[in-house]
């Protein structure tokens, strides 16, 4: 079975093969299983090179620490010597001191950003793989902060959940004064050790990073709290801390425990062979509500941001007053009077992660209605304007192509992220009209390139996302993506068990070898042209790595890329008349021997699907169908 590929961090991991100790660290953990003994799988070989490979091609890596080195360092040494060194250190693991720079916000105050050295970084990346699966187990469905196969749209899809389906219009804000600055590190340690991670060795070696000299404008700082933004470990840590608030929230309501009349049990949904599938909430909800005293309240966060949604205002400030008090007596934090309140979304907007969301009524019921932040929509205009000048007004033709491929990705990346605002066709009308002006950008005669109406769109993507609009416009060739085309998408919410480290959420049915992709884009030289090499990968990975008859995965020496329709004079090496084919398959599309073609399907397993796709691709070659129903001794 070749390997697959999901995203570079799961790429890697497969590579390694480590990600079976992913699945099996999750499965134990979920079963409550504690682990005190996870530091030969911190130092193992395996592990060790996979840190490397993951963190060797962040932008981060190229940052130095105190030290003065960067991944540059460890690029050059040979494998056992990076091992040895890692092991070596993690013996008696003294970090170095952590670099701190202070990162400008947009309210004219800094964060401070901790940066360790290259080789502490490449310590806590080589812990984190290990801790992440056990963590992530233990963590809350509505946690969506710094975890994998979750997202800020999976926060606000969650939001929109509460507002609009279950009813839930008062929103509690309760702001956490400092946060990463003030983690407590002894209640940090008990809440590692209260979810599984007892390996004494790994956590002395967690105390000593948390304690960790900072160098900042020549003083030494000894840090008594906190955890260093910027640091690897830091988000999964800060993870853990607030990780207690999810589920005492939860405990409140959601996950309390109540009977079903006589069985003793909880309202549960059952298969037809009376099987406990899961809780049926909607019944259970109903009884808590009718039964009960209980607060209604739920809670969406993202790292340390959070809402909590209530049924009415009264409980709104119970609950607001309750958080406060229990941040600060359980996890020693303290909140901001000021920024925290209570919002009514049948009257006033709240912003969430550069959304900001209210309801509106529309008939009988309340329905979501949500713009871009102001915030949000004021940073966008200014820095899509500062690169619309530079476009406007270039020295040469080289830097407007660098502007203009600087705008473009820009664009892209805003309308992706903004989408699900339900109103952001109006916010990005709004936001081309203050950047580019009248008729996108039209009315400046003074211009060193005039702005042209006529072009071509040279790329697939952008011509299936953009290409019906009307407000594209090109500058000497450069197609320019209009800032006003975008659409609402509604965000899509995954479930708790979606999860990358369970095995059926994995991505099972993708075959994409990275060895096989390394080999194409290594030896393109083997294609007759370039456009056939590039097509033919991109085809490859289309069809995920797989034969396109058989579905079988494909390795190198057993793919092959050829023309639907066979080039006759002038050559088509375009991507829709290419198909990646396994050898036997593409001999036996291509075969006229009916003794070849014999041997050929004895090989071969082809149900009546695979047989219709042959006989297609032989009528393109314009060789006759094969009667399948001849050969005799061939498996069906």
């Amino acid at each position: 079975m070749a390997k697959r590929i999901v995203n570079k961090a799961e790429r890697n991991a497969e590579r390694y093969d480590a990600k079976e100790t992913g699945y099996r660290l999750f499965e134990d953990s979920q079963n409550g299983k504690t682990f005190d003994r996870l530091m030969p799988l911190i130092v193992s070989e395996q592990n060790i090179i996979l840190a490397y490979r993951n963190i060797c091609k962040n932008s981060g890596s190229k940052t130095p620490g105190t030290d003065g080195k960067t991944i540059v360092a460890i690029q050059s040494l040979p494998i056992e010597s990076v091992i040895k060194t890692v092991r070596n250190k993690l013996n008696y693991y003294q970090p170095k001191k952590v670099r701190r720079v202070e990162i400008p916000k947009d309210n004219g105050k800094t964060r401070p950003l901790g940066i360790p050295s290259i080789w502490d970084r490449l310590i806590q990346q080589c812990i984190l793989q290990i801790l992440e699966p056990i963590c992530e187990a233990k963590f809350h469905e509505r946690n969506n902060g710094f975890r994998p196969y979750r997202s800020t749209q999976n926060a606000i899809a969650q939001c929109y959940k509460m507002a609009q389906l279950q009813n839930l219009h008062f929103v509690v804000d309760v702001d956490i004064v400092g946060f990463f600055d003030n983690i407590d590190h002894s209640k940090l340690i008990r809440q590692l050790w209260g979810i599984g991670i007892q390996d004494r060795k790994l956590i002395m070696i967690i105390k000593q990073m948390l304690k960790a000299e900072i160098l900042f404008n020549g003083i030494i700082i000894t840090p008594e709290t906190g955890t260093p933004q910027g640091g690897i470990l830091s988000p999964l840590l800060a993870n853990v801390v607030l990780n207690e608030l999810d589920w005492w929230i939860a405990s409140q309501w959601e996950m309390f425990k109540i009977k079903e009349g006589k069985t003793g049990l909880e309202f549960n949904k059952t298969d037809k062979e009376g099987n406990v599938l899961t809780v049926d909430r909607t019944q259970k909800w109903n009884k808590l509500r009718a039964k009960t005293d209980l607060k209604e309240m739920y809670i969406v966060r993202y790292a340390d941001d959070f809402k909590l949604f209530c049924r009415d205002y009264a409980t709104a400030k119970k609950v607001m007053c309750a958080t406060k008090l229990w941040l600060a007596e359980n996890l020693h934090l303290q909140t901001s009077e000021e920024k925290s309140g209570i919002t009514n979304l049948r009257k006033n907007y709240t912003t969430f992660l550069g959304i900001k969301f209210k309801v509106v009524p529309k008939g009988s019921k309340w329905v979501i209605l949500s713009h871009m932040a102001d915030k949000s929509k004021a940073k966008v205009i200014k820095k899509l304007s500062d690169v619309w000048k530079d476009i406007k007004n270039p020295s040469k033709q080289s830097e407007i192509d660098r502007n203009i491929s600087l705008y473009n990705a820009m664009v892209m990346g805003m309308h992706n992220y903004y989408c699900m605002a339900t109103m952001v066709s109006a916010d990005f009308a709004e936001i081309a009209f203050k950047v580019t002006g009248k008729s996108n950008g039209m009315n400046h005669n003074n211009r060193c390139y005039p702005i042209e109406r006529q072009g071509e769109i040279t790329s697939k993507f952008i011509q299936e996302k953009y290409g019906k609009s009307k407000q594209f416009r090109w500058i000497k060739g450069r197609m320019i993506i209009p800032v006003g085309y975008v659409a609402y998408e509604y965000p899509k919410y995954k479930r708790r068990e979606v999860n990358k480290y369970v095995r059926k959420y994995s991505d099972i049915e993708n075959c994409i070898s990275y060895d096989v992709m390394k080999y194409m884009m290594e030896n393109a030289h083997l294609y007759p042209t370039l456009e056939m090499a590039d097509n033919a990968l991109s085809r490859y990975i289309a069809q995920k790595g797989k034969c396109a008859v058989t579905h079988n995965a494909l390795s190198i020496s057993d793919m092959v890329g050829v023309h639907i329709k066979p080039c006759k004079g002038e050559r088509n090496d375009t991507y829709r008349n290419l198909i990646i084919l396994s050898k036997e398959v593409s001999e036996l599309v291509g075969a006229m021997n009916p003794v070849k073609i014999g041997k050929l399907l004895k090989d071969l397993q082809l149900t009546e699907e695979m047989k219709d796709k042959i006989n297609k691709l032989r009528k393109h070659r314009e060789l006759e169908k094969i009667q399948f129903e001849d050969y005799i001794g061939t498996k069906k």
